[in-house]
């Protein structure tokens, strides 16, 4: 056969290589990132019926969290028809001793359904100011599993495996990739927003972002500023 010939053919193999090294290699990102994607929790309330979302990344141990917690969960109430709430770990260890295994402790209840549940118990005053002085918060962590009727056993092996430490690291990653440097911070629709530690700061951006989408406001708040004053009944 021709030099002619075998060198058409070497050209073939080398064209058929490169389409599989690249197309090999997108796969492999593609693989990268729905890998990194499935590793991020996806703790969600809300209906969202608005498509909008706004994700808080926190400390458990965080003061200024936790005093922000009950001002969320009113936002919540008051706008759990329009959007989605999400709640993703941000543990600052060099800061919080205490806040990674508080972290353990919820993602572990997570794995028996009872993720916000156990979220709300670690933020709940009486509690918070328990655990976060503690040297070893696990007993108090355990107590608040069986107050809500997990599997003690389960929650324990769950708690000290790999598994929730991946999600905590994944979220925390997450996080350090979009900037995030303190807790609590919240993002909206992505959007990184600074908001006071008022259901008013909230309303204000979660109403604006309303606007933009041309979606009505149904809280009940709105229906009351809107609604006709009452005709006062002359004096007879």
């Amino acid at each position: 056969m021709s030099k002619q010939f075998w060198g058409v053919i070497v050209a073939i193999v080398l064209v058929f290589i490169g389409i599989f090294a690249l197309t090999g290699n997108k796969a492999n990102d593609s693989t990268k990132k729905s890998s990194s994607q499935a590793g991020l929790t996806q703790h969600v309330q809300g209906n969202n019926s608005a498509g909008i979302t706004l994700v808080e990344y926190g400390d458990y141990q965080c003061p200024y969290c936790q005093q922000y917690y009950p001002t969320v969960k009113q936002v919540q109430a008051e706008f759990n028809d329009q959007i989605k709430f999400q709640f993703r770990n941000f543990p600052l260890v060099n800061l919080h001793q205490n806040a990674f295994a508080a972290a353990r402790a919820a993602e572990a209840a997570a794995l028996q359904g009872k993720f916000w549940e156990m979220h709300d118990a670690l933020y709940e005053t009486t509690n918070y100011q328990v655990w976060t002085r503690a040297k070893d918060p696990t007993p108090y962590f355990t107590g608040y599993a069986e107050q809500l009727g997990l599997k003690k056993d389960q929650f324990n092996t769950d708690f000290a495996s790999s598994k929730v430490n991946k999600l905590i690291n994944a979220d925390s990653a997450e996080a350090t990739k979009l900037g995030v440097t303190g807790t609590p911070a919240f993002f909206l629709n992505g959007k990184k927003i600074e908001v006071g530690n008022s259901v008013a700061s909230f309303q204000k951006v979660i109403k604006d972002e309303l606007a933009k989408k041309g979606v009505k406001d149904t809280t009940a708040a709105a229906a009351t500023e809107t609604a006709p004053a009452a005709q006062a009944t002359p004096a007879q």
